[in-house]
């Protein structure tokens, strides 16, 4: 019993890391929690199959736990992605009907879920258009191209992690590294060239919004920008078809709040809050808003629409605010 217990609290040094390996291959901070879980039942209950004496052995060892478990688990699911990737903008600007499932969309997580070294030291690796770039690899390729350009593990490690050769480590990096160069995700070009969040066009967006001030709102925005909605396929581009669409959803979300969060590495976003149907003294949960900026306009928000309740309870935010 008491070198079971050993090795959880092993384990339990090296579950940031885990988790954070978890996220970037699956685009899911859900799917990520449950094989990180999962994880953690294999060490315990294979212990006695572990053969090393080293923290370095040890990682290994939970690394091929935690990636077989990702692979599993990618084996037979569609590629995640983000809605600007997926289709083109809207050409007719209405009210958004077609959904996709929750398992097809990458989606933010919380900052707590890393450490704060590999925050700052990794900061890039958790955008959201680096997550969904991952998402476009073959699942081998992928945990290679994790472990060594953003873990910065050497091949030969790699290869014990993932049960390879070190010839194939580095061959699966190569067609990794060109696949990556080569895929233009369109999430990636609007990330390109932003800015540092600018605190007072936040504000300024949430004053417009809250007003529901549509004008002001669509002044905010780059004569380009954009804004999509997963789980909802729709997305729409440029200051004209925003004016459109604002109108059509005031009815929903006119009279909403916001509270501060962040996400992926320390990326401002907004919790949106809108008035509960039944009981109007009341705001409920609806989106996480993760802005982009670019020459001191907004360029894209991510709307991740989160009805379901799947996003709020993990960023620890209230399941109601009054009015």
């Amino acid at each position: 019993m008491r070198e079971s217990e050993t090795a959880l609290e092993m384990f339990e040094s090296l579950r940031p890391e885990i988790a954070s390996f978890c996220y970037r291959m699956l685009g899911s901070p859900d799917e990520a929690d449950d094989a990180v879980q999962e994880t953690r039942i294999r060490v315990w209950r294979r212990w006695d199959t572990f053969r090393g004496d080293s923290p370095v052995a040890f990682r290994t060892w939970v690394y091929r736990i935690a990636s077989n478990l990702c692979l599993d688990k990618l084996r037979q699911a569609r590629r995640r992605a983000l809605p600007v990737d997926l289709s083109d903008p809207a050409a007719a600007i209405v009210q958004p009907r077609e959904t996709l499932p929750a398992s097809r969309w990458v989606w933010p997580v919380p900052d707590d879920a890393f450490d704060p070294e590999e925050i700052a030291i990794r900061r890039d690796t958790l955008r959201l258009c680096f997550i969904a770039l991952l998402q476009t690899l073959p699942p081998r390729q992928r945990a290679v191209l994790i472990l060594k350009d953003v873990f910065d593990w050497p091949s030969r490690q790699i290869a014990e992690a993932l049960d390879m050769s070190t010839a194939a480590v580095n061959s699966a990096l190569q067609r990794a590294r060109t696949s990556v160069g080569r895929t233009a995700l369109r999430s990636v070009g609007l990330s390109e060239g932003g800015s540092e969040p600018d605190r007072d066009l936040l504000a300024r967006y949430v004053e417009a919004f809250e007003r529901y001030d549509v004008e002001a709102l669509v002044a905010l925005f780059h004569e380009e920008g954009c804004m999509s909605m997963p789980p909802f396929v729709m997305w729409v581009r440029g200051r004209e078809s925003l004016a459109r669409f604002f109108p059509l959803v005031r009815w929903h979300c006119e009279g909403s709040r916001f509270l501060p969060v962040t996400v992926n590495g320390g990326h401002p976003a907004l919790a949106h809050y809108v008035p509960d149907q039944s009981d109007p003294s009341v705001l409920i949960p609806w989106g996480i808003h993760v802005p982009e900026m670019k020459d001191g306009k907004i360029w894209h928000v991510q709307n991740f629409i989160d009805p379901d309740l799947r996003l709020f309870p993990r960023f620890g935010l209230p399941a109601r605010l009054s009015r």
